[in-house]
């Protein structure tokens, strides 16, 4: 039976995807006029080329309305199950994510849709739960905001569901705290009759536990690589000890240009000069509550920046030789893999895939396109 995610699981010692295309702006809160433009014609294009050049995954932002400002940042978005779906069937190899967050789609529901988003892609579509966190999207949808912990148990019951009617045992009963359903069923199964991989971002210790009971991926946030090496060993140790592997990824937003004054002049120009301010702090204050008051000074600065760059990920910025050094650390740091962002994701991915995978090939951390 063929693997199923195969490009998720394939012998890339550090695995990448592209993170936000189906968004306005993807990533990048700034107002300059280059940047990205979500239109479908180039999700497509996009896909096909990171398909050729080796990406491993295509992963969608969940969202529904945009954070205002200027720009009214990512007000533009694609639906992530159908956008899933489309890219699946114009590509090869590489993995497509949906992103459901599950207060808003009904487990029955979201099964069938992945399965069939599943098999028009023959085993490559994944799912990324988010247990929901945007207030300003579930009070336009009328849907209650549980309190953090109930969120997680809310979203375990969710995944329950999802996973037994996928495992094609029903019609089946189930009695839990949030869903009571009546002979349950669903076909067919995803495709080769196993489960679609699954990844969760949770960043609190109550959202990385439910990480660990039940996902193939983890994404983790650290201010710098270094910083998270025990705390992936033991994510992954506790994974183990439940009977599973865990990989863990990050985030990052890459400007990579043929000198590192020119990486930094436009840095500077995207952010700097042109940053939409005030879609960068509502989506910071979501994110992070309280910033002003936890953080100060230049740390303050720094964090707003990257909220600008790309939601507060890790900036990869320079010439090849200095993208391609971050990734190592990235990698030596005991990650697995990151998701990364560009301004114009098809203006500079091109040159990413010619001049810093190749380095990253030589370093031993990537293989060539096969």
């Amino acid at each position: 039976m063929a693997q199923r995610n195969p490009s998720m699981f394939n012998r890339n010692r550090l695995k990448l995807g592209l993170f936000g295309p189906n968004c306005s702006s993807g990533e990048a809160a700034t107002k300059v006029p280059e940047r990205w433009v979500t239109s479908w014609e180039n999700n497509i294009k996009l896909a096909q080329l990171a398909d050729e050049v080796g990406i491993e995954c295509m992963v969608p932002i969940g969202r529904w309305k945009g954070y205002g400002g200027e720009t009214n940042f990512e007000g533009e978005t694609w639906e992530t199950i159908t956008w899933a779906a489309g890219l699946l069937a114009h590509t090869k190899k590489i993995s497509a994510f949906g992103t459901v967050h599950v207060p808003l789609f009904h487990p029955i529901v979201a099964a069938k849709q992945m399965v069939t988003a599943d098999h028009m892609g023959q085993g490559r579509f994944g799912l990324n739960i988010v247990c929901g966190w945007n207030p300003d999207e579930f009070e336009m949808f009328g849907v209650e905001r549980r309190d953090h912990e109930l969120r997680y148990e809310y979203g375990q019951e969710w995944w329950d569901i999802v996973r037994k009617i996928w495992s094609g045992e029903g019609p089946f009963d189930y009695q839990g705290k949030y869903f009571k359903l009546k002979n349950v069923e669903g076909s067919p199964r995803p495709y080769g009759g196993q489960r679609p991989a699954m990844m969760n971002a949770g960043g609190s210790e109550t959202g990385r536990q439910f990480a660990i009971r039940n996902a193939d991926f983890h994404f983790d946030h650290f201010a710098v690589p270094e910083q998270g090496t025990e705390k992936i060993k033991e994510t992954k140790r506790l994974a183990r000890e439940l009977g599973h592997e865990i990989a863990v990824f990050n985030a990052g937003y890459v400007v990579c240009r043929p000198t590192e004054k020119e990486a930094k002049d436009y840095e500077h120009y995207f952010i700097d000069e042109n940053a939409d301010w005030a879609a960068a702090d509502h989506l910071m204050e979501m994110l992070v509550p309280n910033m002003h008051e936890n953080f100060q000074g230049e740390v303050f600065s720094e964090l707003r920046r990257r909220f600008v760059g790309g939601y507060g990920g890790l900036p990869i910025i320079g010439n090849p030789d200095q993208v391609a050094q971050m990734f190592k650390r990235i990698h030596d740091a005991g990650l697995d893999g990151i998701i990364i962002s560009f301004v114009n994701y098809l203006d500079e991915l091109p040159y990413f895939a010619q001049e810093v995978l190749p380095r990253l090939e030589r370093m031993g951390i990537r293989e060539p396109v096969r």
